[in-house]
């Protein structure tokens, strides 16, 4: 066989760790492992049911072709009407980029500016794939440590400091994946003021959670709170999450307009368009009915509280209650050196989410894929039963520990 020499691009990455979790959860099920997964970052609810309507419908009506690369008429009207609604502001169709997931959008405006040198902030824990997602397209990635006592959330000062001549991106996500932290409005105001100081570091807003709040104020975006920052703020949403669509693939980017012009010339290129068909049920998602969203979020309200009571019970855990999402950034620092019945000591976090799928059978992501340790994520987007089940489980296996 002859070998195949891969690019740098690739081999200077790795997988996305929490894919990687997930895959071996479902491998050990495989095997007949019956393990409680907290791994996956996807709501366990069904699409509602007029979105898949919508789909139906679509179909029957033979919308199953090519579409702009920036989309359908009907869902830049959709997300037009949804930015509007949201943030206040209108756009134009020329301000938004359509992609196959927030995932590839983001992908795509980091494709679409990073030359080799340029510096992107993101801070930590941060989202998985923000990271290598930098460095397949010539970036370095900076990373600012946050901390539990700031709530995980990156402050003026430190924004400051990270700045330097060849920073080019700020990646901000609100709520967090994976610790839930939502940035308050003064909290949105001081980073701001910072960002005036440096006219060339635009600011990636990953809000694809944004309505998975546990509060009745929703968060504001930053392009609400600083809208003479609007040329160079990209607000990246989606479906997936908020409709529980993860598996429709549709996201979406309003931006300014040379940097969208560009991400739309890379999907012309990687992708064509995204499906039409999906794209035809996520503007019913964003024009139709939000009961189905007020539900889910309810009940990731109820699970959040009783994941966090149980989570501050265990002994050697402990965890702050996340404002959004579905995730618990949870801190096993009161694990790290015991010993495992065996014998081998716990020596990070990695060792810890090991040890608990092991010999609790329950999966979770350490916060080594995350940027800061010694924590593990967890997702609470599935029932209390089985919350209930991996935390006893998890209670079971640190009692042994010496």
């Amino acid at each position: 066989m002859p070998s195949i020499r891969l690019s740098e691009r690739v081999t200077s990455i790795k997988e996305s760790p929490s894919a990687v979790a997930a895959d071996h959860v479902r491998d050990l099920r495989a095997q007949g492992r019956n393990i409680l997964s907290l791994t996956v970052g996807q709501p366990d609810f069904d699409t509602p049911e007029s979105i898949c309507e919508a789909a139906v419908e679509a179909i029957k009506h033979g919308e199953t072709r090519y579409t702009s690369a920036n989309g359908t008429p009907e869902l830049r009207n959709a997300i037009r009407q949804y930015y509007l609604r949201r943030y206040g502001r209108p756009c134009e169709d020329d301000e938004i980029c359509v992609g196959v997931g927030g995932k590839q959008v983001i992908a795509l405006a980091l494709m679409a500016t990073l030359c080799p040198g340029d510096e992107v902030i993101v801070p930590a824990p941060y989202w998985v794939s923000y990271t290598d997602m930098a460095i397949m397209n010539s970036g370095t990635p900076v990373v600012v440590e946050t901390t539990e006592a700031d709530g995980f959330k990156m402050t003026a000062d430190e924004l400051e400091q990270a700045i330097s001549d060849s920073t080019r991106w700020l990646i901000l996500n609100s709520p967090s994946n994976p610790s839930g932290a939502v940035y308050s409005t003064s909290e949105l105001q001081a980073l701001a003021d910072v960002l005036r100081k440096h006219s060339d570091v635009l600011v990636l807003c990953d809000d694809i959670y944004n309505e998975i709040v546990f509060s009745d104020a929703k968060p504001k975006g930053l392009v609400s709170i600083a809208p003479d920052l609007a040329n160079r703020i990209l607000t990246v949403n989606g479906v997936s999450k908020t409709y529980a669509m993860t598996g429709w693939r549709i996201g979406f980017g309003i931006g300014p307009k040379a940097l969208i012009g560009a991400m739309n010339k890379l999907v012309s290129q990687i992708s064509s368009c995204a499906s039409s068909v999906s794209q035809a049920a996520a503007a019913a998602a964003l024009t139709g009915d939000q009961s189905a969203v007020g539900d889910m979020v309810q009940a990731y309200h109820e699970r959040r509280d009783f994941a966090v009571e149980r989570i501050n019970q265990i002994d050697g855990l402990s965890c702050l209650s996340p404002d959004g999402a579905f995730y618990i950034y949870v801190n096993c620092a009161g694990l790290i050196g015991r010993h495992c019945p065996d014998g081998t000591v716990l020596g990070d976090d990695a060792a810890v989410s090991d040890y608990f799928l092991s010999q609790a059978s329950v999966g979770t992501v350490p916060g080594t894929a995350y940027g800061l340790s010694p924590y593990f994520r967890i997702s609470f987007a599935t029932s209390i039963q089985v919350l209930g089940d991996a935390f006893d489980s998890i209670e079971q296996a640190i009692a042994v520990l010496q």
